[in-house]
């Protein structure tokens, strides 16, 4: 920092270490004692191991860490490489663990850009060199004159810093013509990412050369850091607007925003010339215990949950637990205070698809679905939308088991293009079912199917996907079926528990979920598998299966908690027909799906998972 105005902004209050610090504190201590031994400080454990940096570069979680303001730890004659160095250790150490596939200093890596400073500093990122770790540096206004912006020409700064020093670094793309911007791409998550980092002050021939970057990359998702952006939460500093206007506001690709400078840490959200949220965030220590000891902030991000979580942590303070911590270091050892701790939600794939979008998946041929023992497949493409149902659907494994419209209530049953991303046919029906007073439309498969006799001795999968419309009324459509089979347990001499149930049935509960409730060959009972709530106005993939033993229910290709461990051998027949849609109660239709319905097989065998049809 350069100015008393922004000295006098003051610490933000902050709550004692987190949990996740404690426990790591902890840990360090119990082994500490176990072992009889003082714990050394980060800074003096053993030399890093010879292995080189090697992230996971498909994993769907993957780690940035950040580090902003060193200055005060490189600062003339008091420089103080441990906490720097500690930070740079504890990365190797969590590396494969935290799955770290980069880091960006913030720039005021030094106080006052002397060369002897520079090379301290330049001296410890040794430590990542020698492991050929990904990382990126960038000018802050005490690296350089703060009164200069990128074609200043030489200096310390440049002299360390420069792009000699990370031409040979596999994350390394390039640099500006003067060396003060550089941009780095890594692999994370199957795909690669950009860090650009840029000076503290952008020329024109700066904004120039960065806006040739992001062309030259026109699908990568894009990290901008710089020294200077946000200056408090909502509020971005009167140089951070220009950034904004001229570069950032401008192109999709830049989805988050990282800077120090200012104090305390604070985050905005600006939208795009596009329409999109772009996260802005600010994060400085230098005003904390030791000139902020080299803190590193954490984004963990996960692709799978669409959320990037935020933690800050001060390894330096971790590593000296074991002796006793003074009462500012108890403070420090990791920060929890909502600018410090928080977690971002982020669709990926929506936020990405104005620069690269994800192509849709293509429909499938029929062959290709029809595997070893499939015994009944329909699959609704090739309708208008909302044009009736009407006539056969054929049974297109070639068995015979086709289907006809039953309707009570002048229900109706419609066409629709909906289908779920990853299902083979791309189209579904649209079932309307309302209980009470009952109306809607089902489909049954034709008397002297060969589907309503068989009995699946040697196991079996049904497979089918739905999606239910935000109007879905646990108390007017919880209990509809899927896929069942009627006759009930009473008529087949099976009357112990609901002698009126059907004896089969994949029925969709109140919460609602997915539910297999069968009467096996060998029980008396019925057999019921439960699965956990699954969302409206969502599309999901329900698969039973069976092996001859025991059966397991599959949402979206995993198992559900609730599989039961009993035995359960094949599923009892009245030969009467399967239902898709619908649910005999009593021998009569008792409840009628409200929803869409794709795809539907059914396989005389148990098939893997690699084997469903959303693979």
């Amino acid at each position: 920092m350069c100015t008393s105005h922004e000295h006098d902004q003051g610490e933000a209050a902050q709550a004692g270490a987190g949990r996740r610090g404690f426990l790591r504190a902890t840990a360090l201590l119990g082994a500490a004692a176990a072992a009889g031994v003082a714990l050394p400080d980060a800074a003096e454990a053993a030399p890093e191991a010879a292995a080189r940096w090697r992230p996971d570069p498909d994993s769907r979680r993957f780690t940035l860490a950040v580090m902003p303001d060193t200055q005060y730890l490189f600062d003339g004659p008091s420089i103080d490489k441990a906490p720097f160095e500690a930070s740079l250790r504890y990365l190797l150490e969590h590396g494969r663990d935290d799955n770290i596939v980069f880091l960006s200093h913030l720039g005021d890596l030094t106080e006052n850009g002397a060369p002897a400073e520079c090379a301290a500093i330049g001296e410890a990122f040794g430590l990542l060199d020698r492991r050929g770790v990904g990382y990126s540096v960038l000018a802050g206004n005490h690296d350089v004159r703060s009164s200069t912006d990128d074609q200043r020409g030489s200096t310390p700064y440049l002299d360390t810093f420069g792009p000699a020093r990370f031409e040979d670094r596999p994350t390394f793309g390039g640099a500006s013509p003067d060396g003060y911007n550089t941009f780095h791409l890594f692999r994370a998550a199957g795909r690669q990412w950009m860090v650009l980092a840029l000076d503290w002050r952008l020329s024109a021939a700066g904004y120039a050369w960065a806006k040739g970057v992001l062309a030259a990359h026109p699908r990568t998702p894009v990290i901008l850091t710089t020294h200077e952006l946000v200056v408090e939460d909502d509020t971005l500093s009167p140089y951070g607007q220009q950034l904004w206007d001229g570069l950032v506001a401008g192109h999709d690709q830049i989805f988050l925003t990282l800077n120090g400078h200012y104090w305390p840490a604070g985050r905005a959200t600006r939208e795009n010339a596009a329409g999109h949220d772009v996260h802005l965030h600010l994060t400085n220590y230098q005003n904390r215990y030791f000139g902020g000891a080299a803190m590193i902030r954490l984004y963990r991000f996960d692709l799978d949950r669409d959320t990037i979580d935020v933690e800050t942590v001060s390894p330096w303070i971790l590593g000296r637990a074991a002796r006793g911590l003074n009462e500012l270091e108890r403070q420090e050892i990791e920060l929890s205070g909502d600018a410090d701790r928080f977690s971002v939600d982020i669709d990926f794939a929506a936020r990405f698809a104005g620069f690269d979008p994800v192509p849709a998946r293509a429909a499938r041929p029929v062959s290709t679905t029809l595997v070893r023992g499939t015994v009944a497949y329909w699959r609704f493409d090739g309708h208008a939308d909302g044009s009736a149902v009407s006539g056969t659907i054929r049974d297109l494994s070639g068995r015979g088991n086709d289907l006809r419209v039953v309707t009570v209530g002048g229900g109706a049953l419609t066409w629709s293009s909906d289908h779920h991303p990853d299902q083979p046919g791309h189209g579904s029906l649209e079932f309307q079912g309302f209980k009470s007073p009952l109306k809607g439309a089902w489909l049954r498969t034709v008397d002297g199917a060969p589907l309503n006799s068989a009995t699946f001795e040697a196991g079996y999968t049904i497979e089918a996907f739905y999606r239910l419309p935000a109007d879905w009324d646990a108390s007017h459509n919880a209990w509809s079926g899927l896929v069942s089979r009627t006759g009930t347990g009473g008529a087949a001499g099976k009357t112990a528990d609901d002698p009126d149930e059907p004896l089969a049935t994949l029925s969709l509960s109140d919460g609602p979920g997915p539910q297999w409730a069968v009467r096996p060959l060998n029980q008396q009972g019925i057999a019921t598998n439960w699965g956990d709530e699954t969302a409206r106005e969502q599309w999901w993939h329900v698969a039973v299966v069976n092996d001859g033993a025991h059966t397991t229910l599959y949402v979206q290709g995993c198992p559900v908690a609730r599989n039961p461990h009993a035995p359960a051998v094949g599923l009892t027949s009245l030969g009467l027909p399967w239902l898709l849609g619908g649910y005999e109660y009593a021998g009569q239709i008792d409840q009628i799906l409200h929803g869409r319905l794709g795809d539907v097989r059914i396989a005389e065998r148990a098939l893997p998972v690699t084997s469903f049809m959303n693979h």
